[in-house]
């Protein structure tokens, strides 16, 4: 029986058998991606006056660059619920939900306490009862609270604007039980992703936006039935939780988010608004 023998690469190239493989010198691609065209907020009644109106453009583009990549293509957002449009019922958000179940749309729940404060989550699925927690680890919490005048010289540029050479500084809190929370002073550095390079979706209106990505630690996303809707939970707290006449709500730190409370009324606060939109199509 003859033993096989290879070859010995020339030049530093081969096929890393008897040595390690160099490729050839190689010049990046000169072509950048170009800007995501702007979001087109759908579904407000033209007499719903601006400051019932919780969604804004601004927010939406934050929200935009954390769902999954399929979804950012999506330009043209849809309203599904508005508590100001169509009534103070969880009953009512779920019947809306019914004709989106089953697509592999994104969803994104706007809550607005008695402080004035907006916060919410991105969900995997339209919400609707059920006995069990349901969803992907896609699925996050945010919250999004106003700058002083003089931080807006450190905000990004507009969606129209060349953002080719420049970052973004959008706050991801750390999601582990061992800090389950990040104080909204206290800014972590841009991570370097496909969310914070140059997506050219950087807005200029003074918000400070932090998302609360999938931990890891449970599978906890959603777990609504007909008398509540939550996100996230563990240890018997809930990242946020709803009552079905969309009067309280609470937010805590939670295991599924390492969350901190989304609310600045406490963990307890008054529900003053709630929207749901969906990104992708509306319908099957």
């Amino acid at each position: 029986m003859h033993s096989q023998t290879f070859p010995t690469p020339k030049n530093g190239h081969g096929g890393g058998l008897d040595g390690t493989y160099t490729p050839p010198y190689r010049t990046a691609s000169p072509f950048q991606p170009p800007p995501l065209y702007p979001i087109s907020l759908r579904g407000y009644h033209a007499d719903t006056t601006s400051s019932a109106q919780l969604l804004s453009k601004a927010l939406a583009e934050e929200i935009r660059l954390l769902v999954p990549a399929r979804l950012q293509l999506c330009e043209d957002w849809n309203l599904v619920y508005s508590l100001e449009q169509d009534g103070v019922s969880l009953g009512t958000l779920y019947k809306k939900c019914e004709d989106l179940r089953g697509l592999r749309n994104g969803f994104v729940l706007v809550v607005k306490d008695g402080d004035g404060s907006l916060f919410g989550a991105y969900l995997t699925e339209a919400p609707h009862p059920y006995p069990h927690y349901y969803g992907t680890g896609e699925c996050f919490l945010w919250r999004a609270s106003f700058l002083s005048p003089t931080s807006l010289q450190h905000l990004p540029p507009p969606p129209s604007a060349d953002t080719t050479n420049m970052t973004r500084s959008t706050t991801i809190g750390t999601s582990y039980p061992s800090s389950p929370s990040t104080s909204s002073n206290n800014l972590a550095p841009p991570t370097p992703s496909s969310h914070s390079g140059n997506s050219g979706t950087s807005t200029p209106e003074r918000i400070r936006f932090k998302a609360f990505p999938y931990s890891g630690v449970n599978d906890y996303m959603m777990l609504c039935e007909t008398g509540f809707l939550s996100v996230g939970g563990g240890d018997g707290h809930y990242g946020l939780w709803l009552d079905d006449s969309f009067e309280k709500g609470i937010s805590s730190s939670c295991l599924t988010f390492g969350n901190e409370p989304l609310s600045d009324e406490g963990e307890k606060f008054d529900i003053i608004g709630v929207e749901l939109w969906t990104i992708g199509n509306t319908s099957s």
